[in-house]
């Protein structure tokens, strides 16, 4: 079996931003030289997210509404008290969960018609990192 590692580091402009990938995560896929597998795509930060989906401007925006609608930004999170103020953006990551796994099909992502691997920074401007780990033959 092979495998193949790669970091990402992320120091966003913004608090929040949502970050196309997937180029980055088909050149490991390509250096690796897998054939038949899967890739880890993993936020290694509880503020962070990483999903699949369209890479529509307008679904973005709606994605990112949605969210602040289910965790928006308040005062009152009681993650605050330890001098943070990012409860939002801990909720955020749960929501969109902090990994995907892809499938490796003679040699490249496996993704569907539309499908997208993104980056999403819920608490951004400071360092950050995402893991990329692909296994098979």
């Amino acid at each position: 079996m092979k495998s193949a590692t790669e970091y990402i580091w992320f120091n966003t402009s913004k608090h929040r931003e949502f970050i196309n990938i997937t180029d980055r995560v088909e050149e490991l896929v390509r250096r690796s030289g897998i054939a038949e597998g899967f890739v880890l795509v993993s936020a290694m930060h509880i503020t962070a997210g990483v999903y699949v989906n369209d890479a529509e401007p307008g679904l973005i925006a709606d994605i990112e509404e949605w969210l602040e609608y289910l965790a928006p930004y308040r005062s009152d999170y009681r993650h605050h008290a330890t001098g943070e103020t990012n409860g939002d953006a801990h909720l955020k990551s749960l929501l969109v969960h902090h990994e995907v796994i892809v499938p490796i099909t003679n040699g490249k992502l496996d993704l569907g018609p539309w499908q997208q691997v993104y980056y999403a920074e819920f608490d951004g401007q400071r360092r950050k990192r995402v893991i990329l780990k692909a296994l098979g033959e």
